[in-house]
């Protein structure tokens, strides 16, 4: 796996896998396509453009390996639309310039719940999403579905902090994880040199693994 794309390297889980993307000796080279510039970074190319698809859209050199962390709150996208942009049509996007540039991996952070059928619209779209890449027949992709995640953000959410405290203490895939544990995860999935087909982990694995030396 030396080559790789990442899309969503600003957000929560996105920023923790590319730092530690960018310290695996396993990667050479990392594109990052964002909506705005990032700092300069060893092994990092940051193609941006505010509107993401034209980012990816510039990319011919081959990939091995596709990262998608997008993923956005209805309040923060401020619409229906705009929360089916950023987390479904950015997301498959993402995962077509994967398959034009070769890639034989995709591993995406989804959410709990996700179900094309739930009558819950962020549960819907994130089942939706899910089932696009499933439909694209990836060698191998992995589905990441943490529960609520914790970690340092620039805003805080008002749910988040309001139901942290009880996420904390449910069971099993309900308890509340920390995104760096689902960046570890997934890089650590990444490295696997075994294994096909669609894999779905919720957040009691996602912890078992990132438990992993």
């Amino acid at each position: 796996m030396n080559r790789v794309l990442i899309t969503g390297a600003t957000g929560l889980v996105g920023g923790h896998l590319l730092r530690m993307l960018i310290n695996e000796p396993q990667i050479g080279h990392i594109v990052a396509a964002t909506r705005r510039p990032l700092p300069a970074m060893n092994k990092v190319t940051n193609p941006y453009d505010p509107q993401l698809s034209d980012a990816l859209t510039q990319l011919t050199e081959p990939i091995d390996t596709v990262f998608c962390c997008l993923g956005t709150t209805m309040k923060e996208a401020g619409s229906k639309e705009a929360f089916v942009l950023a987390d479904y049509t950015l997301v498959v996007d993402t995962a077509i310039t994967g398959l034009r540039l070769g890639a034989k991996q995709m591993l995406v952070v989804s959410a709990i719940g996700a179900n094309s059928k739930s009558p819950f619209f962020y549960n819907r779209v994130k089942g939706e999403m899910e089932e696009a890449l499933i439909a694209q027949q990836w060698p191998r992709l992995t589905i990441a579905r943490p529960s609520m995640l914790l970690g340092h953000r620039e805003s805080q959410r008002l749910n988040e902090s309001l139901f942290a405290p009880l996420f904390k203490i449910m069971p099993g895939k309900w308890k509340s994880i920390e995104a760096r544990d689902v960046a570890k995860a997934m890089l650590h999935e990444a490295l696997k040199p075994t294994g096909e087909g669609v894999n779905t982990l919720d957040s009691s694995q996602l912890r078992e693994i990132a438990k992993a030396p």
